[in-house]
């Protein structure tokens, strides 16, 4: 009797109500405890999407304006001068690389360094003669560079005036605003001067010309012997000078101070522009592309490394090895995902940028296409740790969905007479393939998000890597979106272009993360779709 007392009052208790707190059930609290940080997290994410969008979305008016100050105040016009000038600029640093290329053949036969510079006498002398031939072209770029920075700075200062009139005006000081001097920048007056530059240019750049084309048919003789063909490029080189000029006069011709900068032309210059340059007395440039490009060769580096280490590793981890073995593997590889990334970037700087470098001057790999290389920090040093750190994320996340095949499953296809192997490529992989590739989804996460590591190993050098390379793309030095913003951001004026375009770069970094994140869930509806 008292056994089924005991029972009875057991039933009793499970199925009364929980007890209440303020008036409401425990399991009600519960829910709202869980529901509420659900939509915490939602509200989070909102949050972080308005402030990058209204922190942002100004850049491109800021730019707009930018660009049109840059036109107006005659840089854009001057901007073809300076890209003359740079050109032949160029075409003189050939000559000296000649120079120095028959310097070192000469101490390669054993002379001193001495003598070989006396035996390079005349291809020195030469450059030199070859670059005051620019002289006249380089002082008017300095002076109209100088005139219209001038300009520039007057109504860039002006601005700033305006805003402090206004500050002064709202806390009542309007005398003081009124005594505020302003002068105004004349625009037409720029115009006027700039456009009577046109043929200046015309008459500089062609006596340029011929004298450049006469000049040509004095080239030294070379100690090395390879006269005709450094002559033959040299020529090549003045020949791509000279067909340039008519471009640059025309771009001269048609310059138009007032001609309005569409809306348009400040978003796609930001998307596919190939120079970010900030802090530049000239003109600053912010151009997506560089930081992207790099942002996206580091990742794949970094994933062709970590796809398949971490997949096998799970594989095997799961569905080989013996349990000890399990022990010990496992904890192993998680462990690495609790390595400050810091840490990681002072390894790649110390270590294993250097035993690369070493590794590539190996005479038995000079038959790869990159080696030796001679970048120390660049994209492949930062994959190779990015992939360090994905490779925990992906195998942790795999071994897991490994873990969810149903036993039954496997069982079922050892009692058909598969082999092991059979099993795993036909049963359990198919079965986990949703969630490898989520876990492939968040460790490429995992490296897109990635700073300190790139900031410290990739080599920081903003350029679209050069794909005609091959495989030599790898060992390139390369900046990222992550990069960037947290190398600039902490010395950028609050509100000013440079400080919304970090912005901008969160934005579209943000959008990139939404994508993948969206195109990896119809992928793995799709393979579920399959499945069934």
């Amino acid at each position: 009797m008292e056994s089924n007392s005991n029972k009875e009052s057991s039933i009793k208790d499970i199925l009364s109500p929980s007890p209440k707190f303020w008036g409401i059930r425990t399991e009600q609290w519960i829910k709202v405890f869980f529901f509420g940080n659900a939509w915490m997290s939602i509200l989070i994410l909102f949050l972080i999407a308005v402030f990058l969008f209204r922190e942002g979305a100004s850049f491109f008016s800021l730019r707009n304006g930018s660009h049109q100050l840059y036109r107006r105040a005659g840089l854009e016009f001057v901007e073809e001068f300076k890209l003359t000038q740079e050109h032949f600029t160029s075409i003189y640093r050939y000559l000296n690389e000649v120079r120095t290329n028959q310097i070192n053949i000469l101490r390669e036969k054993g002379m001193s360094f001495q003598e070989a510079q006396e035996k390079c006498v005349e291809i020195e002398d030469y450059a030199y003669s070859f670059y005051d031939l620019s002289v006249r072209l380089g002082e008017l770029t300095s002076e109209l560079s100088d005139f219209v920075t001038t300009f520039r700075d007057q109504f860039l200062s002006n601005e700033n005036l305006r805003d402090y009139q206004q500050t002064l005006v709202e806390a009542g000081k309007v005398e003081e605003a009124e005594a505020v001097q302003i002068d105004p920048v004349d625009f037409e007056l720029i115009r006027t001067l700039l456009i009577e530059q046109r043929e200046v240019y015309n008459e500089t750049t062609t006596a340029l010309v011929e004298d450049i084309s006469s000049f040509r048919k004095t080239f030294p003789e070379l100690p090395s012997g390879e006269t005709q063909t450094i002559h033959s490029r040299f020529i090549q080189e003045t020949d791509a000078f000279i067909a340039s000029i008519p471009e640059h006069a025309k771009r001269l011709q048609e310059w138009d101070p007032d001609k309005p900068i569409g809306w348009s032309s400040s978003f796609t210059s930001f998307l596919f522009g190939r120079n970010w340059v900030t802090n530049s007395f000239w003109q600053d440039w912010y151009g997506f592309l560089p930081l992207l490009t790099g942002s996206l060769l580091v990742s794949a580096i970094a994933l062709t490394i970590a796809i398949p280490v971490g997949v096998f590793a799970a594989i095997y981890v799961n569905q080989v090895a013996p349990s000890r073995e399990q022990k010990i593997v496992k904890p192993c590889i998680e462990f690495i995902s609790a390595v400050p990334s810091v840490v990681l970037g002072f390894f790649g700087i110390a270590v294993l940028s250097e035993l690369l470098k070493t590794i590539s001057g190996w005479p038995g790999l000079d038959w790869l296409p990159f080696f030796p290389i001679t970048e120390r920090l660049n994209a492949f040093t930062a994959g190779c740790l990015l992939a360090l750190m994905a490779i925990p994320t992906i195998f942790t996340l795999a071994e897991d969905a490994l873990d969810m095949v149903p036993r039954a499953h496997i069982e079922a296809s050892y009692s058909m007479g598969a082999t092991r192997l059979q099993t795993i490529i036909h049963i359990v992989l198919p079965s986990a393939l949703s969630g490898i590739i989520s876990a492939i989804l968040l460790g490429f996460g995992r490296v897109i998000g990635e700073t300190m590591v790139v900031l410290l190993c990739a080599g920081n050098r903003i350029i679209i890597p050069d794909i005609s390379e091959g495989l030599g793309v790898m060992v390139e030095p390369v900046h990222t979106m992550t990069g960037i913003i947290a190398q600039e951001m902490g010395e950028v004026e609050r509100g000013s272009i440079h400080y919304r375009a970090l912005f901008v770069l969160g934005m579209f970094l943000f959008v990139i993360s939404l994508t993948i994140n969206g195109i990896a869930q119809r992928i793995v509806k799709r393979v579920k779709t399959t499945n069934l």
